[in-house]
C-alpha cells in the first residue's frame, strides 16, 4: 500500500513503516526531538503522540474506576477488609459526595507505606507479583490515586507498635507531604468533595438519597461475604444500622444473611452444601414461593468477593425455572470458595464480575445444588402467605381481633339444615350473605364436610400428625381445609395436583418413558398450518411424553395415543398447549441452555408442564375424604409440591395461635 505522501507507490515497505511509526518510538525511547518538524492541529483533529500529565492520567482512570460515589465507597471498604480489619466504620454525606469516611482497626501503615500507598500501581496485595494467586478484594493499585485526582483525599493510619499516626492529604492529584497525627491503631480514610476536580461528573450523579443507597448496598453486599466483621453505616438519607460480628461460619452466614433479608428469611430458606472437584458451595436458598420482584435479593460471594455474575445469575434462573413464575426472583445467600487459579478476578477496572476456568462445572455445581436443596425443602411453604391470609382479616383499626359483619336482617330466617345429598356423601351449607367483615360476601358457599369428620376411619387422628394433617372439608368444591396439631391448612387442589401430575410424567420420563393409552377412537384437532408445522417437526419428542400424532390435512393433526394419567382430559387443548409450549421454546433446538439443560430437555418439560394441568383434579370437583387425604400425603412425598407448575403456592398454614389472636383469645 502507498504512503500518504507517496502516491506513485514507489517507496520501501520498510521506509513506510519508519515514517508512520517513528514519533510512536518516542513514548518509549526517549522525549521528541523538540526542533524536528511535528505534525499539526488540521480541520479539528489533533495529530502526533505526546505524553499527557500525570495528573490527567489518573483522573482518567478515576473514570473506570471510580463511576460514583459507591464505587469510591467499595474500594475503601475493601481495602479496610484486606488490612485485617474486624470492625468497620463508615460515614456518608450528601449521598457520598460531600463525605466518604472509613474507619477500622485494620493492621494500619507506617509513614513510608503511606507515601507510597497513593501512587499509582502501588500496592501491598501482590507480594509475588502472580496474577494467578489473588487472595485480597483489591489488588491493582489503582483506587487511592484515582480518588485523589477528583477528590479532597485524606488518609491517616497507624500500627499497632507505633507511637504515633500518620497522615497525608491529596487534593486534586497533588500529593502533600506525610505529617506525624494522632489517631487510634487502624486507619481512617477520608473523602471530601468527590469529583470536584472533574465537575462534569457531577452532572451525572443521581440525588443524593439514590447515591446514598446504591451505597448502602455496596455495604450490604460486603457484609454478608465477610459476616465475622462489624459494619457500621451512618449518615443521611439513611436509616443507618450496625451489622454485629458473626461467626464464620454457615451459621453465622445465615444469620448475617437474616439481618439483611429480614428475620422471615430463615424460617423460609433451605440449606444448601455441595463441593464437587475442588469447588465448595454453602449457604441459603430461599423457597420458591418466598420471592421478590428483582434480582437484588440474590447474593452470590467467589472466594469473599461480592459478585454480580451472569454465568451463576443464569445457573440460578435455570434451578427455579421449574418452580417460579418468570417474572418473579428467589432470595438467596450463596458463597463459592475455589483454588485462586480457578477464577480471574481481574476482567473489570471495578473488580464487580469474575471468570471462571471451567464455567461448566461451575453451573451444574450451583444449579445441582439449589434443585437439591428445594427438592429436600419438599413440602414447605412461605411462611409470608400466611401472615398475608391473616392480615387480610384483622380488624381494619389495627388491633388483632377479628370483628365479623353484621348480618342483614333476615339472612338466616328461616333456614333448615338440607338433606345430604352430595355425591361425597358430605353435607352443604346453604347460601350466606355474610362474610370476613365484608357485608354481603358469601365466605363459605358450597362447603363440603367429607364423611371422615362424622365418623373417623381408623388413624385418622394420626393423620393430624403429618405435615399437611387430615382433611376436614372442601370449600367450594376447589379448596381443601385440613387440621394439623397446631392450626390449619387451606389447599389449592386443583394447583396441588398439577405438580403432583408434573412430577409423576417426569420420573417416568426419566425411567421406562410415560406410558400410554391407545385412543379408541383417534381425535382430529383442528389448529393453523403453522401450529400443524410445528407439532409435526416435533413428533418423535411428543412421542416421547406420551403424544403421539401426525398430520392430518394442512390445517389439522390426528391424535392416537396420550399419556394414560391424562386420558380423561380435554384432548383438543392438550394438543394445542403442547404446540403454544413448542413456540414458547422455539429455535432452541442447538447447545446447552443456561440451566445446563439441553434445549430438547427444556422444551420437554415446557410441554409436560402445559399438559399436565389437563390431567389435574378441576375446581369445581367434589371429593370424598378419601381423596383429599390420599392428594395430601402424595403431596407431602413429592419434591417442589409445595408450588404449583406457575411458581404459585399450593397451600397455606396458619397457626393455631394466629388464628386464637383474630379473635383476641391471646
Amino acid at each position: 500500500m502507498a504512503g500518504r505522501d507517496d502516491p506513485d507507490g514507489s517507496r520501501g515497505v520498510g521506509e513506510v513503516n519508519e515514517t508512520a511509526f517513528g514519533h510512536r518510538a518516542t513514548l518509549f525511547d526517549e522525549e521528541p526531538d523538540a526542533e524536528a518538524p511535528g505534525p499539526t492541529r488540521k480541520a479539528g483533529v489533533l495529530a502526533g503522540v505526546r505524553r499527557l500529565d500525570p495528573v490527567l492520567v489518573d483522573r482518567i482512570a478515576a473514570g473506570e474506576v471510580v463511576e460514583r460515589p459507591a464505587s469510591a465507597l467499595k474500594e475503601l471498604v475493601e481495602n479496610a477488609i484486606d488490612a485485617g480489619a474486624r470492625a468497620i466504620e463508615i460515614t456518608l454525606e450528601g449521598g457520598g459526595a460531600k463525605l466518604i469516611r472509613v474507619a477500622d482497626d485494620g493492621h494500619g501503615m507506617g509513614p513510608d507505606d503511606l507515601a507510597l500507598a497513593v501512587l499509582r500501581h502501588a500496592t501491598s496485595k501482590l507480594p509475588d507479583g502472580d496474577l494467578s494467586d489473588i487472595r485480597t478484594l483489591g489488588f491493582r493499585g489503582e483506587a487511592l490515586p484515582s480518588i485523589g485526582a477528583v477528590a479532597h483525599l485524606s488518609i491517616t493510619s497507624r500500627r499497632a507498635g507505633d507511637e504515633a499516626a500518620h497522615a497525608i492529604l491529596v487534593e486534586g492529584g497533588r500529593t502533600g507531604p506525610v505529617r506525624p497525627a494522632a489517631a487510634p491503631p487502624g486507619t481512617r480514610v477520608e473523602i471530601r468533595d468527590l469529583f470536584f476536580a472533574t465537575p462534569a461528573r457531577l452532572k451525572f450523579l443521581k440525588s443524593p438519597r439514590a447515591e446514598a443507597q446504591a451505597a448502602a448496598e455496596i455495604v450490604r453486599r460486603l457484609a454478608l461475604a465477610h459476616p465475622a466483621i462489624r459494619f457500621t453505616l451512618a449518615g443521611d438519607h439513611l436509616s443507618g444500622g450496625t451489622y454485629p460480628a458473626e461467626t464464620d461460619d454457615a451459621a453465622g452466614f445465615l444469620r448475617r444473611a437474616a439481618r439483611l433479608f429480614g428475620a422471615e428469611f430463615t424460617a423460609n430458606a433451605a440449606p444448601v452444601s455441595a463441593s464437587r472437584e475442588g469447588l465448595a458451595l454453602e449457604g441459603h436458598v430461599g423457597l420458591p414461593t418466598f420471592h421478590r420482584g428483582t434480582a437484588g435479593h440474590i447474593h452470590m460471594v467467589v472466594n469473599g468477593r461480592p459478585v454480580r455474575d451472569k454465568l451463576l445469575l443464569s445457573a440460578v434462573r435455570g434451578a427455579y425455572a421449574d418452580v417460579m413464575a418468570g417474572d418473579r426472583h428467589p432470595v438467596l445467600a450463596l458463597r463459592l470458595d475455589c483454588a485462586p487459579a480457578f477464577v480471574d478476578v481481574n476482567v473489570h477496572p471495578a473488580k464487580t464480575e469474575v471468570r471462571f476456568r471451567d464455567p461448566g462445572l461451575v453451573r451444574s455445581l450451583v444449579l445441582s445444588a439449589i434443585r437439591d436443596a428445594l427438592g429436600r425443602a419438599g413440602v414447605r411453604g412461605a411462611t409470608t402467605g400466611a401472615a398475608s391470609a391473616l392480615s387480610m382479616m384483622r380488624r381494619p383499626g389495627g388491633s388483632g381481633a377479628w370483628i365479623p359483619a353484621a348480618p342483614r336482617p333476615g339472612a338466616f330466617a328461616g333456614w333448615q339444615a338440607p338433606p345430604d345429598t352430595s355425591p361425597a356423601g358430605g353435607l352443604e351449607t346453604p347460601p350466606s350473605s355474610g362474610g370476613f367483615g365484608e357485608d354481603g360476601q358469601a365466605g363459605f358457599d358450597g362447603v363440603a364436610m367429607p364423611t371422615a369428620r362424622q365418623a373417623e376411619p381408623d388413624g385418622s387422628a394420626d393423620a393430624e400428625t403429618h405435615p399437611l394433617g387430615a382433611a376436614r372439608a372442601q370449600l367450594h368444591e376447589t379448596y381443601i381445609v385440613a387440621q394439623t396439631r397446631d392450626g390449619i391448612v387451606l389447599v389449592d387442589q386443583h394447583a396441588a395436583h398439577e405438580r403432583l401430575v408434573y412430577e409423576r410424567l417426569k420420573r417416568e420420563r426419566a425411567g421406562r418413558g410415560i406410558s400410554r393409552q391407545i385412543l379408541l377412537i383417534p381425535e382430529v384437532v383442528e389448529l393453523d398450518a403453522v401450529e400443524v408445522e410445528r407439532l409435526a417437526g416435533a413428533t418423535e419428542a411428543l412421542a416421547s411424553l406420551g403424544l403421539v400424532l401426525e398430520p392430518f390435512g394442512p390445517a389439522a393433526v390426528i391424535l392416537r395415543e396420550v399419556p394414560a394419567a391424562l386420558a380423561s382430559g380435554n384432548l383438543g387443548r392438550l394438543v394445542r398447549d403442547a404446540a403454544d409450549a413448542l413456540a414458547e421454546d422455539q429455535g432452541l433446538m442447538e447447545g446447552t441452555g443456561h440451566d445446563g439443560a439441553s434445549p430438547l430437555e427444556r422444551r420437554l418439560d415446557a410441554v409436560l408442564s402445559r399438559i399436565s394441568c389437563h390431567g389435574s383434579i378441576r375446581a369445581g370437583r367434589r371429593l370424598t375424604a378419601p381423596e383429599m387425604d390420599a392428594l395430601l400425603r402424595e403431596m407431602e412425598a413429592t419434591p417442589f409440591s409445595g408450588q404449583c407448575n406457575h411458581g404459585r403456592p399450593t397451600f397455606v398454614e396458619l397457626k393455631l395461635a394466629d388464628i386464637e389472636k383474630l379473635f383476641g383469645r391471646r
